[in-house]
C-alpha cells in the first residue's frame, strides 16, 4: 500500500475507470498488491496477467501516458480519420494454437487477442541487381525459394535448415535452467543447458563461414538479422536460428492493431482485481534488509508489495533503479558491461488513397543496398551537410495488416520506414526536453527526415501520389518514452557474452526482485513474453507448469 502522504486519487468505481480508461489510468484503486511489475511492455504485461490467473493481485506502474512499451500505437490528426502506427510489432510468429506462445497468449487473453495472417508471403526482400526472394508461410515453400535463388547452394542451405532444428530443440531446457538461481549455473549450463549453449556461444558468421564461402548466399540466409539487431559477426548463431525458426510458419498481427495487445492482457490484470498506473514514474527499487519491498515514486511516494518484478530491462533496472551499494555488486557490473542492440530511426508515413496500386501490401518489405552482411547501420552525424544512403530499409503498412481498420471515404492508410542508426550521433541531445532540442537537432533531424523519404520513394515510386503525411522518430523519443539504454529497441545486443552472462536470468540475486521481458529470454515482441514467463515460472514454478505445456 501507499505510504506517501498525500496518495493519489482512487478509482471509487471501478467499472467507471475501466471503461474509461482500457483497464489502466493515471489513479489507481487502493492497495494492498501482492507483486509491483514495473513496465508494461511485452514482458511485463505478459507475467501480470500470468500472476493475474494465478490469483495474485498485480499493479503494473508504467512510466509513459499510453501502456505496452513497443507494443502501443500513437495517432496524428485524430484517431478516427487520421492515421495510427505502431511502434514495434510488425510481424510475429508462433502465435498460433500448434505453439506454447501462442496456446498461453490464448489463455492469458481468453481469446480475446486474435492474431491474423500477413498471407502467403509475410516478407519481401529486395537484393542489389534486382534479386528479389519472398520468405512464405511455409517451411517447404521457405527452402524452396532460397533454393530457386542459389541452386549451386542446395546443400548449405539444407545443413542450415537442420542447425535450426537443431538449435530449436535445445531452447526449453536452456530456458528452464534460467528461471533457477545463477549460483546453480555451473551445473545446470552443463546439463539442462548444454545443447543450447553449444550454439548460444558461437556466432552466426561462424556458423555461415563453415556451410558456405558465398558471401551473397550467407546474406540470404542472415538476412532477417533486423528482428534481432546484431550482424552475423556479433551475433549469436542461437538467436538466428530462432529468428527463423519462429517465422517458419509465416507472419502475423493482431486483429485491431498492435494497442490490442495492451488492450487484452492489462483487462485480464484488471479482472482479477490489479490495475495498471499510467504516469507512474518509478525512480528507485526499494531495499530493506537486502530485500525488495517495494518502489518509490516521485514526490516520495512508496508503494510496497512483497515481490517486485522490473520489465524495465535488465540493464535499465542496474543502472536507473537499484540503489547505490546493489548497483556496486560484482554482479550488476558484470550486467552494465554489456553492450546494448543498436538504437533506430523511424519514418511514419500517412497516405491517402488505395495504396496496393503502389506495391504496399500486409507483407514486409526490405530493401538492400549492399550484399554485406555486416552493414548494420546508416553512417550520419549531426555535422554532415549531405547524408549518405541507408544499407537497409525495413518498410511496413500496419493499416494493410488489421482487418478492423476502416480506412474511410479517402481511404487512410499507414506506413513505416525503418533503419538502424549509431547512438553517438544523438547521444549529446539526451536529457533535453522532447520536441524542444534546439535549431541543429531539428536541422539534423529535418536532413536524416527527408534523405530517407527520398530514398523510400525512390524503391515504391507508386506511393507518391498518395503520400500526405510524414514525420521522423530519432532514438531520442524511444529514450524518452520507453528508456532503454542508449536507445536500444532491442535491449541487450544478442551476442556470444550475453549469454554467457549467468546473472542474466529472471531471478535476481536480491531475494523479491525478479526480472521480464527480452534480456532474460530472447529479442522481439515473442521473446518478451517468453521473458515474462520465465519471471512468472521463476515466481511460481508448479502453478505455472500447467499454463506452459
Amino acid at each position: 500500500m501507499s505510504d506517501s502522504q498525500t496518495p493519489p486519487p482512487t478509482i471509487r468505481d471501478p467499472n467507471k475507470g475501466r471503461d474509461r480508461a482500457r483497464y489502466w489510468h493515471k489513479t489507481m484503486p487502493d492497495g494492498p498488491y501482492d507483486v509491483i511489475v514495473i513496465g508494461s511492455g511485452m514482458g511485463g504485461m505478459t507475467a501480470a496477467a500470468m500472476l493475474s490467473k494465478l490469483g495474485q493481485r498485480v499493479l503494473v506502474l508504467e512510466q509513459h501516458y499510453v501502456p505496452g512499451g513497443f507494443t502501443h500505437e500513437f495517432n496524428r490528426k485524430g484517431s478516427k480519420r487520421g492515421w495510427n502506427w505502431d511502434v514495434g510489432v510488425h510481424a510475429v510468429g508462433e502465435v498460433t494454437h500448434h505453439t506454447m506462445p501462442g496456446r498461453i497468449l490464448a489463455e492469458l487473453t481468453e481469446g480475446r487477442l486474435v492474431w491474423e495472417s500477413l498471407g502467403d508471403t509475410y516478407d519481401e526482400f529486395t537484393f542489389p541487381g534486382d534479386v528479389q526472394v519472398g520468405f512464405p508461410n511455409n517451411p517447404k515453400q521457405f527452402r524452396e525459394n532460397l533454393v530457386a535463388t542459389f541452386p549451386e547452394g542446395k546443400a548449405a542451405i539444407d545443413e542450415y535448415l537442420g542447425l535450426v532444428k537443431d538449435v530449436a530443440g535445445g531452447m526449453r531446457n536452456y530456458y528452464l535452467a534460467r528461471t533457477l538461481p545463477s549460483w546453480t549455473a555451473p551445473v545446470l549450463d552443463r546439463t539442462l543447458g548444454r545443447k543450447a549453449n553449444k550454439w548460444l556461444g558461437v556466432t552466426t558468421a561462424n556458423v555461415l563461414d563453415r556451410l558456405t564461402t558465398d558471401p551473397k548466399l550467407k546474406m540470404l540466409l542472415a538476412a532477417q538479422w533486423g528482428y534481432y539487431g546484431s550482424t552475423p559477426s556479433k551475433s549469436s548463431f542461437a538467436m538466428q536460428a530462432l529468428v527463423t525458426k519462429h517465422f517458419l510458419h509465416g507472419g502475423y498481427y493482431p486483429r485491431g492493431g498492435s494497442g490490442a495487445i495492451a488492450k487484452e492482457l492489462l483487462r485480464t490484470v484488471a479482472d482479477a482485481g490489479g490495475w495498471t498506473r499510467i504516469r507512474a514514474d518509478v525512480q528507485e527499487i526499494l531495499i530493506e534488509n537486502g530485500k525488495a519491498v517495494g518502489v518509490r515514486l516521485p514526490e516520495g511516494e512508496v508503494i510496497r508489495a512483497p515481490r517486485i518484478v522490473s520489465a524495465a530491462g535488465v540493464q535499465a533496472t542496474v543502472r536507473n533503479l537499484l540503489p547505490d551499494e546493489q548497483r556496486r555488486a560484482p554482479w550488476a557490473r558484470s550486467i552494465e558491461q554489456l553492450k546494448p542492440a543498436p538504437c533506430h530511426v523511424c519514418l511514419y508515413l500517412g497516405f491517402k488513397g488505395d495504396i496496393r496500386d503502389g506495391g504496399a501490401s500486409a507483407a514486409n518489405q526490405w530493401f538492400y543496398d549492399t550484399w554485406d552482411c555486416e552493414a548494420d547501420m546508416w553512417d550520419i552525424r549531426p555535422d554532415m551537410a549531405e547524408l549518405p544512403p541507408a544499407q537497409v530499409l525495413y518498410c511496413s503498412f500496419p493499416s494493410l495488416k488489421n482487418s478492423l481498420h476502416d480506412p474511410g471515404q479517402d481511404q487512410r492508410h499507414t506506413g513505416e520506414v525503418v533503419t538502424f542508426v549509431p547512438w553517438e550521433s544523438f547521444a549529446k541531445w539526451q536529457g533535453t526536453e522532447w520536441s524542444e532540442r534546439g535549431e541543429e537537432y531539428e536541422a539534423f533531424k529535418e536532413r536524416m527526415h527527408d534523405r530517407l523519404l527520398a530514398q523510400f520513394l525512390s524503391r515504391m515510386p507508386g506511393l507518391k501520389k498518395h503520400l500526405v503525411y510524414s514525420e521522423l522518430s530519432t532514438p531520442l523519443s524511444t529514450d524518452h518514452f520507453v528508456r532503454p539504454s542508449r536507445g536500444s529497441i532491442y535491449g541487450l545486443e544478442p551476442t556470444p557474452e550475453r549469454f554467457r552472462n549467468r546473472h542474466l536470468r529472471p531471478r535476481s540475486p536480491i531475494p523479491g526482485l525478479f526480472f521480464a521481458g527480452s534480456e532474460v529470454s530472447s529479442v522481439g515482441v515473442m521473446g518478451a513474453m517468453m521473458g515474462g514467463v520465465l519471471a512468472t515460472l521463476a515466481m511460481e514454478p508448479r502453478a505455472v507448469r500447467s499454463m506452459i505445456k
